[in-house]
């Protein structure tokens, strides 16, 4: 390695806690279109790189998530469920405040520009050591990089999503 060069691990670390991200990514067909399958949470595992089941029950519903060997749940709850605008829901992880995720959509000449966002709730006082030692624990990802990872995630979540509508908006039809 040449002096110059950080160590490896240093080119790889963050400089400083991101708290919220945001992607997106046009799609080819109406915001209706794209609410309908963002809104249908138990199609998440189609796009979601992490997801691998759902369980809803009303405005609530439960995740199961894999990444590598890892495996963990969240509950969830629909916080926001505007058609054709924005759907997001809230996150926790054994009662605590995890995140917001949330889908925007909005009208572009060729169909829809699509933000994901997440929002960290884990920002204070001792529930946020706990839920970040519990986040470790289950996910195997440090908080200081989950961002990173959600980044990753959220860049193939789109393309899946993109992807799956753009077929349905194809097709005429939805599938499931």
């Amino acid at each position: 390695m040449k002096p110059e060069e950080p160590a490896p691990h240093a080119r790889s670390a963050p400089t400083a806690r991101i708290w919220d991200l945001a992607e997106s990514l046009e799609m080819p067909v109406p915001p209706d279109v794209v609410y309908a399958a963002v809104a249908d949470v138990r199609r998440m595992k189609e796009w979601s790189p992490e997801v691998i089941w759902t369980w809803r029950r009303g405005r609530r519903f439960t995740g199961f998530n894999r990444r590598g060997g890892w495996v963990w749940f969240t509950g969830c709850r629909i916080v926001i469920a505007d058609p054709g605008r924005e759907f997001a829901f809230d996150v926790t992880g054994f009662g605590l405040p995890i995140a917001r995720w949330g889908y925007r959509m909005a009208p572009t000449a060729e169909g829809t520009l699509v933000t994901e966002y997440w929002h960290d709730h884990r920002r204070h006082g001792w529930r946020r050591r706990i839920a970040e030692t519990l986040g470790l624990l289950c996910t195997g990802t440090p908080a200081a990089l989950r961002a990173e990872r959600n980044r990753d995630g959220m860049r193939v979540t789109l393309g899946r999503l993109r992807a799956a509508v753009g077929n349905a908006g194809q097709d005429g039809e939805q599938s499931t």
